[in-house]
């Protein structure tokens, strides 16, 4: 998230766009995604607050945390993720559980590919609100 971290320092926390979403809420919404897809979806574990990036129906961010811990939560996450990921098939089909409703449980590699569409929505989100604030455009 070097785009978030490159922002002038009030911009991370400043929305630029009518649905009134901030940088920050966005980094720590990717941590939960993580979160609930590979810990809580694929391996089925209870997490502590599966929606605790939302409020009232939309994204939030406590005014204590900082980027930088937000960032750093957003790296943890990616660690734990990764070590999912890397401990299991493609083909392995996650644990039942509450994240799927009732549904059967996808394949690690759908669980994939879907959080790759998910993060190129949410970059390309980033990227308009990041130009009007640094003039940065790509990567």
């Amino acid at each position: 998230m070097d785009k978030v971290g490159g922002l002038p320092e009030s911009a991370p926390r400043h929305s630029r766009v009518p649905s009134g979403w901030t940088p920050v809420e966005l980094v720590r919404h990717l941590t939960f995604v993580e979160m609930r897809w590979f810990d809580r979806g694929f391996e089925g574990r209870e997490v502590a607050e599966p929606w605790g990036d939302s409020r009232d129906g939309r994204w939030h961010v406590r005014p204590e945390e900082t980027l930088t811990q937000l960032m750093a939560a957003l790296e943890a996450q990616a660690q734990r993720s990764r070590v999912v990921i890397e401990s299991h098939d493609l083909t392995e089909i996650g644990q039942p559980g509450p994240r799927w409703n009732g549904a059967e449980p996808p394949t690690l590699e759908r669980i994939l590919f879907h959080l790759l569409q998910e993060y190129a929505r949410h970059l390309g989100h980033l990227d308009v609100v990041a130009e009007p604030a640094d003039g940065f455009v790509g990567e």
